[in-house]
């Protein structure tokens, strides 16, 4: 079973055991050939386009996720994010996040008063809970993610224009 939800961008979930592995680094090999296969496998399907906006259509990436059981505020998962083309997130993925408790909040699995205990295949971790948010046009129910975690900085980069580039401020092919 492979479920698909949005939280600023579409991902596919599935439980990484009901493909014969866990979310270990061990096997981190064999997860992201998955997490590839499954996103290329879904991009073009009809439920991973976005009416609203087709430039957010198709997959961006595959959430596979252990089930930790129960803490003491709610449900606790390890998972790996897989995106572009076989890249993995050293944190839980702030969005991958997002969708995860989506598809909880939707399932029950995760109350309005609970906290997602997320963790990454490196045991980095994010703290998640939902408040409602509102209905689509459609009709469907949607929730506002709250996440919660530690960032590092990790670089900085300065962009500068050449007054000689004739392309500096770039340039339109049609």
């Amino acid at each position: 079973v492979v479920d698909l939800s949005y939280s600023g961008a579409i991902y596919a979930s599935v439980r990484a055991a009901h493909l014969g592995l866990a979310v270990e680094p061990e096997q981190y090999t064999d997860l992201i050939a998955l997490g590839r296969e499954i996103k290329w496998a879904l991009n073009e399907s009809p439920e991973a386009q976005f009416a609203d906006d087709p430039r957010l259509s198709g997959v961006y990436g595959t959430i596979l996720w252990d089930d930790l059981g129960r803490h003491d505020g709610g449900p606790a998962q390890r998972n790996i994010t897989v995106f572009a083309d076989g890249e993995v997130d050293r944190s839980p993925c702030g969005s991958g996040t997002g969708a995860r408790v989506a598809l909880l909040a939707d399932s029950g699995d995760l109350g309005s008063t609970e906290t997602l205990e997320h963790r990454s295949i490196v045991d980095t971790e994010f703290a998640a809970r939902w408040e409602p948010g509102a209905a689509r046009p459609d009709g469907t129910q949607t929730v506002i993610p709250l996440v919660t975690g530690t960032a590092y900085q990790t670089g900085e980069h300065r962009f500068m224009l050449d007054p000689a580039d004739a392309l500096g401020t770039g340039f339109t092919l049609r």
